[in-house]
């Protein structure tokens, strides 16, 4: 075994292509994977932030906000996915509202 740590988490798979970030506060940007270090700071290029609903902070609307390039400090990364390959789906646990 080398003495070397190793990191959980493996973004070189995932550079020049498409990511999505959710960040603590409730903030989601997607864009182009640029650049990443040891802390979790990444730089994505082509970033654009969903925006979120003023009544309701924790729902995001179908509005975009185009960011250019950015960076996100790694303190405030909570989620990177892949977005080629997913697909939003309906949440299964909402109950239908009664008319």
């Amino acid at each position: 075994m080398s003495g070397r740590k190793e990191t959980v988490l493996d973004l070189a798979k995932f550079v020049d292509k498409g990511v999505q970030v959710k960040l603590t506060g409730g903030r989601q940007v997607t864009g182009t994977l640029k650049g990443y270090d040891q802390l979790l700071n990444l730089v994505l290029d082509e970033a654009v932030e969903f925006v979120r609903d003023h009544d309701d902070p924790l729902k995001t609307t179908d509005q975009t906000r185009r960011l250019g390039l950015i960076v996100c400090r790694g303190t405030a990364v909570m989620l990177v996915s892949p977005t080629d390959g997913t697909e939003e789906i309906a949440n299964p646990f909402v109950q239908a509202e009664a008319v």
